[in-house]
């Protein structure tokens, strides 16, 4: 990576604090853009997290006339920002969204920042999860297109820096996440189909 590259650089150059400041920004940067292997469950019934970080919100809400139920999950600089999706199915649309970037823990980020909304057509019918950005992240990045078929928890996108990622279920998923809860993309269970 370039700025460990130039830290070590620096440092040896006797640029010391030059050094150190290039150093910690390409730990930063490692840290920020891994990728850890995940092993997703196997029941089919069950929807998990598409990304790492804290639940904030669950609550009943419609999409496109159809009840049902969104889960939003605040991610820290701090969490792995790859997403993944809750569920195995069909990429349907991936529609991107310009928008404002408020801090993703705010309640209009699910609607008025930049986003990627994905329509995934499902065994159970079609779900929506969104990759928003926030005040930092200022870039989503989806991989897949419509039509692309993926398993459950494949690597779909990157999210660059602090973000939220919310999930819309239809009525019918029990939802078993609660706010407050840490979550794990690609294993953390956040509902299952009764």
């Amino acid at each position: 990576m370039p700025p460990l590259a130039l830290g070590v650089i620096g440092a040896a150059a006797g640029w010391r604090i030059t050094g150190i400041v290039l150093l910690l920004f390409g730990a930063f940067a490692v840290s920020f853009f891994r990728d850890p292997e995940r092993v997703p469950p196997t029941d089919a019934r069950l929807v998990v997290s598409p990304a790492d970080g804290r639940v904030t919100v669950v609550v009943d809400e419609s999409w496109e006339g159809r009840p049902g139920q969104r889960i939003s999950i605040f991610l820290a600089i701090w969490n792995v920002h790859v997403s993944r999706t809750p569920m195995a199915g069909r990429i349907l649309r991936v529609d991107y969204k310009r928008g404002k970037f408020y801090n993703a823990m705010r309640a209009r980020a699910s609607q008025d920042n930049e986003q990627n909304v994905i329509h995934l057509e499902t065994a159970r019918g079609e779900i929506v999860f969104k990759q928003i950005a926030g005040a930092i992240a200022r870039r989503v990045v989806c991989w897949k297109r419509p039509g692309d078929s993926v398993a459950l928890g494949e690597r779909i996108g990157l999210i660059r820096f602090g973000s939220r990622m919310d999930v819309w279920l239809p009525e019918g998923a029990e939802i078993v996440a609660k706010v407050g809860d840490h979550v794990a993309g690609g294993t953390t269970v956040l509902a299952k189909w009764r």
